[in-house]
């Protein structure tokens, strides 16, 4: 298999506007998932779960590449997002009261023997602190709306009140799932204002109201 698979490009769940809401149906995908607790700009532990993901995730597309003929662009970083009173999103921005889980997709041609030998290959040198708490799991997510946010993280809450409040019982729908972003630019690397991040919520039918 010859050129290179930008996942970005090609799976239409990658793919949103800004200043509108789309309703997309999301396979199941697999990633590489690691979970944490706390403000992700202080929390020494989001910063070690990047740290983490990142060895493995470009061991298995080496691998894949070499061993598979098959190779493909590391998807970007994606996270769900929830807490005890979803509120801390929309209007308190408490940070401190977050969970959190980073993700890395992985194709479907991954298996976890490679998973099992990226590790052991991620940990030979270097080992990542949170290294052993990688796990390689399948999210399906089904049915969501999702639309683009350019900005600072900061700026969300606005476009996240609408999305909650407005759109989705517009639609007769309810939330159903976590809070899902996908990070389009390294947010480590990019000034706030240029950020693009795609919010992801999963949706279902809301009930039928009982006369």
């Amino acid at each position: 298999m010859t050129g290179k698979t930008d996942f970005k490009k090609t799976l239409d769940s990658y793919q949103a506007q800004r200043g509108r809401f789309r309703i997309v149906d999301v396979p199941g995908m697999q990633y590489l998932m690691i979970d944490g607790h706390g403000d992700p700009n202080t929390s020494p532990a989001f910063a070690q779960a990047v740290e983490a993901l990142y060895p493995v995730a470009y061991t298995l597309k080496f691998a894949s590449k070499q061993d598979l003929g098959r190779d493909y662009v590391v998807p970007p970083l994606e996270g769900l997002w929830w807490a005890k009173d979803m509120d801390t999103f929309t209007t308190e921005r408490d940070k401190s009261r977050w969970d959190w889980t980073l993700m890395l997709m992985v194709p479907d041609w991954i298996d976890r023997p490679m998973f099992t030998a990226a590790i052991e290959h991620a940990g030979a040198k270097n080992r990542p602190e949170c290294l052993d708490d990688v796990r390689l799991e399948t999210l399906s997510e089904g049915r969501c709306v999702q639309t683009l946010h350019v900005g600072s993280f900061d700026d969300e809450t606005d476009l996240l009140a609408r999305l909650h409040d407005e759109f989705i019982p517009s639609q007769g729908l309810r939330i159903v799932g976590k809070h899902h972003e996908i990070y389009l630019n390294d947010f480590r690397r990019v000034a706030p204002e240029k950020q693009r991040t795609i919010l992801r919520q999963p949706i279902a039918r809301a009930a039928a109201s009982s006369a």
